[in-house]
């Protein structure tokens, strides 16, 4: 792991996280185009953990945060994240930040710190699913159907990535099949990463949005081409119980309990290599079946 091509992508998503700072609370951010036509929810979320952070005292670190997703991003104008600071507690501190564009909100981040406590501790099993090593990097089998992608997208989707995904159960994007509500994919950084705690909250972060919400469209059979679907997310939450090094393999266990009023509701765990719960996430998400769409 760390070649020159890999070094370089996991360089841009290090510089994009790298949040420039304007004022005090305020910085400005830059965005990376994944293939969505609009800014990547992980990357807002991201960038607004970072935010949040650079105003926390050392020895503080992310445990809770929760996002809205207000309106879509703009790949082409920066983000400014604005950062306020409700409160400084004795063990606990909280932040609020708003990201915007064109002077508008596309983001809300309320996010809570701890200093490292001992405590009483357990978790959910992790569970038992063949190792990164056995599986295809996802890449690698969307550059094998590049033919099939449409010719706007194709350089986009098929670019290097600085997270490597290995789905456990891959699935042809372009055939809609009913399926069990469930997904697992194995992830980390191409390269080694810093290590900063917060990079690899951020990192994970990042990751914790890709793939989470079509979940919820396995049991009904419609694929994420489909041009009726109108599918974006509208919340995002992530508790982070332990350290983790996100350049080390992670397994993201995802599932949808539950769909209704034009909404999907998605969770996940997430494992580290030993077996050790690190975060859980949830999400909920419009799903819209539009009936006047060619």
């Amino acid at each position: 792991m760390g070649g020159a091509d890999e070094n370089s992508v996991v360089h841009e998503l290090l510089a994009m996280l790298d949040l420039e700072p304007l004022e005090v609370n305020i910085y400005r951010g830059r965005n990376r185009d994944i293939g969505s036509g609009r800014v990547f929810g992980g990357q807002v979320f991201a960038q607004s953990l970072v935010a949040a952070q650079r105003t926390v005292d050392a020895g503080r670190h992310a445990h809770s945060v929760h996002g809205y997703f207000l309106r879509a991003g703009d790949l082409q104008t920066p983000i400014i994240f604005f950062v306020d600071r409700p409160r400084d507690g004795g063990s606990f501190t909280s932040r609020r930040v708003t990201a915007i564009q064109h002077g508008e909100a596309i983001f809300h981040l309320s996010a809570s710190f701890h200093v490292d406590e001992p405590g009483l501790e357990h978790q959910l099993d992790m569970p038992d699913v063949p190792a990164p090593e056995l599986l295809a990097p996802e890449l690698d089998l969307i550059r094998e159907m590049a033919d099939r992608i449409p010719e706007p997208l194709r350089s986009v989707l098929t670019q290097d990535r600085p997270i490597d995904f290995r789905p456990v159960a891959p699935v042809d994007p372009f055939v809609a099949e009913k399926r069990a509500p469930v997904r697992q994919v194995w992830f980390r950084a191409v390269s080694r990463l810093p290590d900063e705690r917060i990079i690899h909250q951020a990192v994970l972060a990042y990751a914790s949005d890709y793939g989470l919400l079509p979940t919820a469209l396995n049991p009904h059979g419609v694929s994420m081409r489909d041009r009726r679907l109108q599918i974006a997310s509208l919340d995002h939450s992530l508790w982070l119980h332990r350290p983790f090094r996100a350049d080390d393999w992670l397994l993201y266990s995802m599932d949808s309990p539950a769909a209704a009023g034009a909404r999907g509701f998605t969770r996940g765990t997430v494992f580290n290599r030993a077996g050790e719960l690190v975060a859980s996430v949830a999400q909920e998400g419009l799903i819209r079946m539009r009936s006047d769409a060619k």
